[in-house]
C-alpha cells in the first residue's frame, strides 16, 4: 500500500509572483497563511498576472518572521533598488477601494506608494501593489460552494494540491522536462498514481480535513518559464492531447479546507473517501 506524503508546500504572497516554499503552514479557510493576500492591479484596478506580463515570474520572493523580500531578478535600472520589504502584518497606507479579480469586485488597500513605484518602473506599466484583508470577502464559485466558502486572491479556490506521479507521466511526454513551479500548488505528495488527486472527495493532511472541489482548469500561465519569465507553447500543448475534457485542460485538484490547523511537509495523507462513490 501506498503511503502519501506532502513533499513540498507552497504559498504565493503577492498574486502571479514566484512562490516560497516553507517547511509548514497554517491552514486558513481563505488558503494558506499569507498565500495571495497582495496583488498587483493596473490603474483601473485589475489584476495583473503573468498571462499579460510573464515578466512578473523574475520577481522572487523570500519570508521571515516579519517582512516579505521581493528581489527583481536581473534588475538593470539605475538608481531603483532590486528589492523591497512588506510587512507581514498588513500595513497599508492608502485607503480602501474597489478591484477586480477576474469576475469578482473586492476591497483591497494600497499598501504603499513608494512600493507602488518600484512595481511600476520594474514592469514598464503603472499599477499599484494592494492588500486583501482576511476579514474581506470573496466567495469561491457558487456551483461548488456549499457553506459560502471563501478564498483569497487565488484564482478560485484556497488550495491546491497536484501528485508528483501526475507530473512524472507529463514529463514523459515532453521533449524538455518541466518543474513543478510552472503549475503553481500549495501541496505536493509523492506515491499514487497519476492524476489520482481528481478523484479524492475528503482527504485529511496530518490533522487537517480538506475537501476536493474540482480539478484544476489550466490556461496559458503554465507555459511561462519560471527561470526566465519566457512564454512558450509547452506544457498547455502537450496537457491537451491526453487532459482535455469538455473544453478545458486540467491539471492538479482545488482544495477547501473543513477544519484549521498547521500543515507540515511529511504529513501523511489520509484519503476518507471518493466522488462519485
Amino acid at each position: 500500500m501506498n503511503i502519501r506524503r506532502i513533499t513540498e508546500i507552497w504559498i504565493y504572497p503577492i498574486k502571479s509572483l514566484a512562490g516560497i516554499r516553507l517547511e509548514k503552514s497554517k491552514v486558513n479557510p481563505k488558503g494558506l497563511q499569507y498565500d495571495r493576500r497582495w496583488m498587483l492591479v493596473d490603474n483601473e484596478g485589475r489584476f495583473l498576472t503573468q498571462r499579460e506580463h510573464p515578466e512578473m515570474a523574475l520577481f522572487k520572493s523570500s519570508i521571515d518572521t516579519e517582512h516579505i523580500t521581493i528581489h527583481k531578478v536581473q534588475s538593470k535600472i539605475e538608481g531603483l533598488s532590486p528589492s523591497i520589504r512588506i510587512n507581514l502584518n498588513g500595513e497599508v497606507s492608502g485607503s480602501v477601494a474597489k478591484v477586480q479579480i477576474w469576475d469578482d469586485v473586492v476591497e483591497a488597500a494600497e499598501v504603499d506608494s513608494n512600493h507602488s513605484a518600484w512595481f511600476s518602473k520594474h514592469l514598464s506599466i503603472s499599477c499599484k501593489l494592494v492588500f486583501f484583508k482576511e476579514d474581506s470577502l470573496r466567495n469561491i464559485d457558487s456551483n461548488f460552494a456549499k457553506n459560502k466558502e471563501q478564498v483569497s486572491l487565488a484564482d478560485g479556490y484556497p488550495f491546491l494540491i497536484v501528485g508528483q506521479s501526475s507530473l512524472d507521466e507529463l514529463n514523459k511526454r515532453l521533449a524538455k522536462p518541466i518543474s513543478m513551479k510552472r503549475f503553481r500548488p500549495n501541496f505536493v505528495f509523492a506515491e499514487g498514481a497519476p492524476h489520482e488527486e481528481d478523484a479524492w472527495k475528503n482527504i485529511k493532511v496530518g490533522s487537517v480535513n480538506f475537501e476536493g472541489v474540482k480539478p484544476c482548469s489550466r490556461c496559458v500561465l503554465i507555459t511561462v518559464d519560471p527561470a526566465t519569465g519566457e512564454k512558450g507553447v509547452e506544457p498547455l500543448k502537450t496537457l491537451s492531447t491526453y487532459r482535455r475534457e469538455n473544453g478545458k485542460v486540467y491539471f492538479g485538484q482545488n482544495l477547501i479546507a473543513r477544519s484549521s490547523g498547521e500543515v507540515s511537509e511529511g504529513d501523511v495523507i489520509e484519503i476518507m473517501d471518493y466522488k462519485n462513490k
